[in-house]
């Protein structure tokens, strides 16, 4: 499918993010923003958005974040902080939301998001920050906080990019796979990024929200979703089974009905 690059201000200058829409005629219908995970891109969600979006007849966002996918690559000497996650949820997801006319009162009308692995606590921090700027939240196997299971599974990822081919199988979605990798492996494995924490915000969450963890996770524990429920008791948990870090190509069926299912009852118009 057809992507298109979107210039927003970003960190003093201007990026371009790359976007591509999905059943954008089906203006009526609620629009479902695809957040990926933090080696992720437009490409390497392959064909789930399509899929979900046919299901549920819903329209579609799928973006690659600053530094992935065709976007503006991150300058080599560029180091990410612990607030980078909170950076993408406060800062540029906001400005491509406005550059794309998405939100209260604008052409494309409100947003659910639907994030994975870190794009899953960018919507859980964009939904606490601006409670009333998204219809609500979908998120599969997020980080709410650092697990041990986490540092040492991305630890055996370094290992694997700089050992095997899986530098060069990124590579095909990346325009700088260097700057993708590094960019996320170097804060996960900073010792200040044991300070990363979102429970204090999940309180802030009004939307509806479905946490979605695989039983066989192998970087985070259902810690993270339960987490969220006990912040925010309005939560819905999916728990799936002979699933790991990504549940939509481990148990894309499971996680597609219970997704269609979330949605269509939390959206008012469709009741």
């Amino acid at each position: 499918m057809h992507s298109e690059l979107v210039d927003i201000p970003f960190d003093g200058r201007g990026i371009r993010v790359e976007v591509q829409w999905l059943r954008p005629e089906r203006a009526e219908r609620p629009l479902v923003v695809f957040l990926h995970e933090g080696l992720g891109s437009i490409s390497l969600w392959r064909d789930y958005p399509a899929a979900l979006c046919e299901a549920g007849d819903f329209r579609g966002l799928v973006l690659s974040r600053y530094g992935y996918g065709r976007s503006t690559p991150r300058p080599a000497e560029e180091k990410w902080g612990v607030d980078f996650m909170h950076r993408q949820a406060r800062e540029a997801l906001p400005a491509l939301f406005d550059a794309l006319g998405i939100g209260p009162g604008r052409s494309r009308g409100m947003p659910w998001l639907f994030g994975h692995s870190d794009g899953g606590s960018i919507a859980l921090l964009y939904a606490a920050s601006f409670p009333q700027a998204v219809d609500g939240i979908t998120v599969l196997a997020p980080h709410i906080m650092v697990e041990d299971v986490s540092v040492t599974s991305i630890q055996a990822t370094r290992e694997t990019y700089l050992r095997t081919d899986l530098r060069d199988k990124l590579a095909r979605h990346h325009d700088d796979v260097d700057s993708a990798f590094w960019g996320w492996n170097d804060i996960w494995l900073d010792p200040a990024f044991r300070a990363f924490d979102l429970r204090p915000l999940l309180p802030q969450l009004r939307c509806p929200v479905l946490a979605v963890q695989g039983e066989d996770d192998e970087y985070g524990t259902m810690a993270q979703i339960e987490g969220i429920h006990r912040y925010a008791p309005q939560t819905v948990l999916l728990k799936l089974a002979r699933c790991g870090h990504s549940p939509h190509r481990d148990q894309p069926g499971p996680l597609t009905e219970a997704a269609v299912r979330f949605i269509t009852a939390h959206t008012s118009y469709l009741k």
